[in-house]
């Protein structure tokens, strides 16, 4: 993502445009699924010195306003995104945590499955487990 997109993209939803907000939307675009720690040393990579908190402040700003979405990962850290708003899931690796989007998971639960208990449901979220072929060949490997 360019600067002058992450610019844009931060006046449409009136966010105030600042080197970090600019700094973690290219990280995330560039490298998404990343968890905030990962973030944080790309971001210093990119300005220098910017504070672990000012990092965590940015994500969960963006997150608030729907530029980025935060992909819960059980027993794990949060790990980020760029918001598409096409829904898509997610397939995690129990070993070593590598995640991938899954664009149609072929699932065929209505939006309206909690109907019965009075709820409207607006967004469905399921994760894939399994083991990477790295982690079934036995290879080593590392998850940024």
């Amino acid at each position: 993502m360019l600067e002058s997109e992450a610019e844009s993209l931060l006046k449409e939803r009136s966010l105030r445009v600042t080197r970090p907000r600019v700094a973690v939307l290219s990280v995330i675009h560039a490298s998404p699924h990343l968890d905030a720690t990962a973030i944080v040393t790309q971001v210093r990579e990119k300005l220098g010195t910017v504070s672990t908190q000012t990092v965590y402040d940015v994500l969960n700003t963006l997150v608030d306003a729907h530029i980025a979405r935060r992909i819960a990962v059980p027993n794990g850290g949060a790990r980020y995104e760029i918001e598409t708003g096409d829904n898509h899931q997610h397939v995690v690796c129990r070993d070593c945590g590598r995640i991938h989007d899954v664009a149609d998971p072929g699932t065929s639960t209505p939006l309206s499955a909690g109907s019965e208990h009075g709820f409207e449901i607006d967004n469905i979220e399921v994760t894939f487990w399994g083991l990477c072929p790295q982690c079934r060949a036995g290879q080593p490997t590392t998850v940024a």
